[in-house]
């Protein structure tokens, strides 16, 4: 457990951050690995596994935000003048949180999500980083010119506050502090922001805080320091140098170091060891996975996306990650080149991800015995008696047919015989279905087994119509012997509609047959020739894309006039505005709502969301936030492929709505 520094926020980036969409109660937002968090400013992240809870405090707006496992914001706890640090319960009943604009160490009800109780702390003395160690509530602060320790114990019949238990004068400002709950009476402090970084370590088993070690450490500008779950070593993170050094609590002498970049910038240590370093770096991973005392290679890293307008990626904030207890989930807290800050949830943190690769001939004969090797790369050995899973696809058998599982060796490379009783395009596929420490992964490779050829045709491949079209497909066989019947099958994308046989019959004399498909999915048409004595089947097929049908109108406007040649709807600042979508429905269909802001010249991304479509196909989303005037807006409903819910259509984007707030 351990607390963070504020990142204040510029004017416009608090802006942007203001712009919130929210979906009615009938159609709330859909979950999605990164929502973006309406805050100005990040102090701490901690996550809660009793409740699957995400809390995040917000210095800047005084407030703390509670999101769920998915990223999504689900309360907000106010009134809390530059809340800071916070830590929680062993019980995961009871959030601290250090408000030192209240001058007060603040618990929050993590079941109600509400206030609980406020102990004053003293005037002056502004707590931020609290930690629960030796029974007590331990928290840094400042006054008189220095940094100090203080304790909140609650175990009596009355709160009691004891302040000043630095005796030795270490601290120039309110250190920070790190405890676990494996070494109940280790205390762990740094300076943040300080060069050479400043360490210390306590023991307060007896209730007072005694130093048992500190060090001017090898490095400057500390970020972030976890403890292990032992207590054992103090994992730092400072922007130099570009590694996670490691130090012994019992001594602070220097002991491993996890590889990373630069600038190291936040580290937390999950309850099983697993080691979580991040830094602050435009265009290297962000977040590298290790286990505890292996710094070989990490287990995995994250590199983040760029949703801003700069050429590297968004940032992780400094000491901006929170592990799940469970492991199941890493969170990080991120932020673009606009200011605009996002929750990030990182599955499947603490298994090496494994690729597959195969390598079968390029071609081969038919009915005769062929090699397939390959290799399932990741970090760290495979288990002896692992084996992954054949899948040899060919004319015969379309939907793949198992062939014996393949044993890996303990650097994942297998190597297996297959006779192919047909002939065409045989797709041999390896599948790892992961383990313990590795994710499942998949290879395949193709190989061309030689056979009497008709050529046949099929037109359209690749072609892009609007919703509802019908489209002819005419397939074109060439020279045959004895049969000249072909098949026409339409495949719409969705396991809800299987492959369609739409016609079959002899072609006309110059080699065609035509069949027509009403576009309203993506959808893959097959013409298959089914052979005779000398010529082998032969199957093309030829894979169409639809658009979805989108368009969103705007409400509550007070009028609606040109800005140039444009039409903008106006609203009075106090009003928010409703925008109505409407799209082509299909069950747990999602659309992305997204603002722009017009600013100096250019029009900028100011927040987009995914929001769950109504079954009548339609979804009314209400735009809140403060909402300053003079500037121009622009709203678009997208269906975006895969990413809606589905893979059934093609992206399409519908009209932008443009309006502007008054006075």
């Amino acid at each position: 457990m351990r607390t963070r520094r504020i990142s204040t926020a510029t004017s416009l980036a608090v802006l942007f951050s203001s712009v919130v969409l929210v979906g009615g109660a009938a159609n709330p937002a859909a979950a999605d690995s990164s929502r973006i968090l309406p805050a100005a400013s990040v102090g701490d992240i901690v996550a809660d596994g009793v409740h699957k809870r995400v809390f995040i405090s917000d210095p800047a707006g005084g407030k703390v935000l509670v999101a769920d496992y998915n990223g999504a914001v689900v309360a907000t706890i106010p009134s809390l003048p530059g809340v800071t640090g916070l830590d929680l319960s062993a019980d995961s009943g009871t959030l601290f949180a250090a408000v030192p604009g209240a001058d007060a160490i603040v618990t929050i009800d993590t079941a109600a999500l509400k206030e609980s109780a406020r102990y004053a702390t003293g005037e002056g003395t502004g707590p931020k980083y609290p930690a629960l160690a030796g029974g007590k509530l331990w928290f840094g602060y400042a006054g008189g010119g220095s940094g100090h320790l203080g304790s909140l114990d609650l175990s009596g019949a009355e709160p009691v506050v004891d302040l000043g238990q630095e005796t030795n004068g270490t601290w120039t400002y309110a250190p920070t502090l790190a405890a676990t709950p494996g070494a109940p009476d280790v205390l762990a402090a740094g300076i943040e922001s300080q060069s050479p970084t400043e360490l210390a370590t306590y023991d307060v088993g007896s209730g007072t805080a005694v130093r048992t070690a500190y060090l001017f450490a090898n490095g400057s500008n500390l970020r972030d320091l976890a403890l292990s779950p032992d207590g054992s070593q103090l994992v730092v993170a400072s922007g130099a140098p570009y590694t996670h050094q490691v130090y012994r609590t019992s001594d602070l002498k220097p002991d491993i170091a996890y590889p990373s970049d630069a600038y190291p910038n936040a580290v937390d240590i999950a309850p099983d060891g697993t080691v979580a370093a991040g830094i602050d770096g435009w265009y290297e991973p962000d977040v590298y996975v290790y286990k505890q005392g292996v710094t070989a290679k990490p287990v995995r890293t994250y590199d983040f996306p760029n949703t801003g307008y700069t050429s590297g990626s968004d940032t992780l904030d400094p000491a901006g990650l929170a592990w799940a207890p469970d492991t199941s989930r890493l969170f990080a807290l991120t932020v673009n080149s606009n200011g605009v800050r996002s929750l990030r949830v990182l599955t499947d943190p603490v298994r090496s991800v494994t690729t597959v690769t195969v390598t079968a001939p390029a071609k081969a004969t038919r009915g005769k015995k062929l090699t397939v090797t390959g290799k399932a790369a990741s970090n760290g050995a495979f288990a002896a008696g692992a084996k992954a899973t054949v899948t040899r696809t060919d004319l015969e058998s379309a939907k793949g047919k198992a062939l014996p599982a393949v044993a890996l060796k303990s650097n994942g490379t297998f190597s297996f015989t297959d006779t192919p009783p047909a002939g065409g395009t045989v797709t041999y596929k390896v599948s790892y279905a992961g383990d313990a420490t590795h994710s499942p992964g998949s290879g395949s490779d193709k190989v061309a087994v030689s056979r009497a050829a008709t050529s046949l045709t099929l037109n359209h491949n690749k072609a892009l119509y609007a919703y509802g079209t019908d489209v002819s497909f005419t397939a074109h066989l060439g020279t045959t012997y004895s049969s000249r019947t072909v098949e026409l099958w339409a495949d719409p994308y969705g396991t809800d509609k299987p492959k369609k046989l739409v016609k079959t019959g002899k072609v006309s004399s110059k080699g065609n047959l035509s069949a027509t498909v009403d576009m309203t999915r993506d959808t893959t048409v097959t013409a298959v020739f089914k052979g005779d004595g000398r010529y082998a089947p032969s199957t093309v097929t030829s894979t169409a894309y639809a658009k979805v049908k989108v368009s969103t109108t705007v409400s509550k406007q007070y009028r609606t006039a040109k800005i140039g040649s444009t039409s903008y709807a106006y609203f009075h600042k106090k009003t928010d505005p409703a925008f109505t979508t409407t799209m082509s429905y299909f069950k747990n269909r999602k659309y992305r709502l997204a603002l722009e802001i017009y600013y100096q010249g250019k029009w900028y991304d100011a927040g987009q969301q995914y929001f769950k479509l109504g079954t009548n196909g339609k979804s009314i989303v209400t735009l809140t936030g403060a909402h300053d005037t003079g500037y121009r807006m622009r709203a678009r409903a997208s269906y975006v492929d895969s990413e809606s819910g589905d893979f059934l259509n093609t992206t399409t984007h519908g009209a932008w709505k443009y309006f502007y707030f008054t006075k």
